[in-house]
């Protein structure tokens, strides 16, 4: 069997593949082009590739022999499903094992925007700290605030139970309600008072036709003037631009951001603002958490490979 891995990762995450598969690596940590993408799947029996790579009806056509992609992320909007399902490719994915990472860089953002840490930062770095003052970089307080997490998913749920544990009043939107969220007495509400009462907002969406630019300037308008949006979803369910105007505006008080519309590309308003921090998609970069997504990604690539039914397989109609 052979295998393409699209990025290099440290040789001792792919243990579950030694022996096993004759697999290639990319040597390159950058983005493939389609070209390159079509070029290295054209005889391989499987692939692990990254959110960023798009597997489409064009990538797939080079790749006759495709049986399974592996994709090393929860999301897997980069792949035409429809398309890999009508080909009777597996495609699968690795929920659960960054729930808790992501959660708490989310948490992360929160603290970061509403305490002003990297102003601080840069403010220090450029000499311009002359001592204690009453009205330095005077920063917001989360205990007894009220949070709205929207999409209330694995990590959704867990950014909610985190910031109740830290004092937060949680409101939360979603398509069901929650059992596990009631239980910690957060409150199920509809979107439009998710967004007029809520002092910090954090997005946990996937991507879905549904949810692109679910938040956009008219969903902007009804947040508290000093209101925060945190973002560790996907960048195209928030209006990126409608998001920067406001932030220049100041129409909300600021905005942590870990993912974006045009990823890798970043709206230029927000590279130039103070009020906004951003991260590079790094939602799961922890090395506990990056190790055992390629180790779900392996096994998930394996079970689809020796003919069995991976764990993580997200699109089933292929087995029919």
């Amino acid at each position: 069997m052979r295998v393409f891995i699209s990025r290099p990762v440290p040789q001792g995450w792919l243990h579950l593949l030694h022996g096993k598969v004759d697999y290639e690596i990319f040597p390159e940590d950058r983005l493939l082009s389609k070209e390159e993408l079509k070029r290295h799947l054209s005889e391989v029996d499987g692939a692990i590739v990254i959110l960023a790579d798009k597997i489409d009806k064009e990538v797939m056509d080079a790749a006759p022999n495709l049986r399974v992609i592996s994709n090393y992320a929860v999301g897997y909007d980069n792949i035409d499903i429809e398309e890999a399902t009508r080909r009777k490719i597996m495609v699968t994915n690795t929920p659960d094992v960054l729930t808790n990472a992501t959660a708490e860089l989310a948490l992360a953002l929160l603290f970061a925007v509403a305490r002003r840490v990297v102003e601080g930062d840069r403010f220090t770095r450029e000499g311009r700290f002359e001592g204690w003052s009453p009205v330095l970089l005077l920063g917001t307080e989360i205990k007894g605030k009220t949070v709205g997490v929207i999409g209330a998913g694995r990590i959704g749920r867990e950014f909610a139970k985190k910031a109740h544990a830290l004092g937060m009043k949680v409101i939360y939107y979603s398509r069901t309600r929650k059992e596990e969220l009631d239980k910690i007495g957060a409150e199920f509400v509809s979107l439009e008072e998710l967004l007029r009462r809520s002092d910090f907002i954090s997005i946990h969406l996937p991507l879905t036709p549904e949810t692109h630019h679910l938040i956009g300037k008219k969903e902007i308008e009804m947040m508290k003037p000093d209101a925060i949006l945190i973002n560790t979803g996907r960048g195209a369910v928030i209006d990126e631009m409608a998001l920067a105007d406001a932030l220049k505006r100041k129409r909300i008080k600021g905005a942590g951001l870990d993912v974006y519309e045009f990823e890798p590309g970043i709206t230029r308003i927000l590279l130039e603002l103070e009020n906004v921090v951003l991260t590079p998609h790094i939602g799961s970069a922890t090395e506990e958490t990056r190790k055992r997504m390629m180790e779900v990604a392996c096994e998930n690539l394996l079970c689809a490979l020796e003919g069995k039914t991976p764990p993580n397989l997200v699109n089933p109609e292929v087995l029919s």
